[in-house]
């Protein structure tokens, strides 16, 4: 299996609903490094599992939409808790509309799967794989 991987980051704005999450329902901040992977079984014809500045591209164009914004004044993120794990499916899922619309170029059709990790730290992560 081949994999590209590009990285963006995003500050936020959010709360938690939920005893188990302490002091973090309240409203706190946090700063993101958002790393999204692209995977295929093999490259295409050019050698690529995906057109990179693409894929760069349209990770800056979703992470974008949360930067610098608090996340429970979202609309499309509604009822969700926002956490770390969350942001990462939903990150995920937008990546792989823009894939199946052509967005990552031709070549990204055939894309195996995604898999986008957000680090919240040096010390701690995490991520959400998915198939295409």
């Amino acid at each position: 299996m081949f994999s590209v991987t590009v990285r963006d980051h995003m500050m936020i704005a959010h709360s938690f609903r939920g005893e188990v999450f302490g002091p973090a329902q309240r409203l706190h901040g946090a700063t993101f490094v958002v790393d999204a992977t692209f995977r295929r079984a093999d490259v295409d014809a050019d050698g690529i599992v995906v057109d990179i500045a693409a894929a760069a591209r349209e990770l800056n164009a979703v992470v974008g939409e949360f930067n610098l914004r608090n996340l429970d004044e979202v609309p499309a993120l509604g009822g969700l808790n926002t956490t770390t794990e969350v942001l990462a499916k939903v990150i995920a899922d937008r990546l792989a509309e823009q894939a199946h619309a052509g967005a990552l170029g031709d070549g990204a059709r055939e894309l195996a799967g995604i898999t986008v990790t957000l680090h919240e730290s040096h010390i701690a992560w995490a991520s959400y794989e998915r198939t295409l």
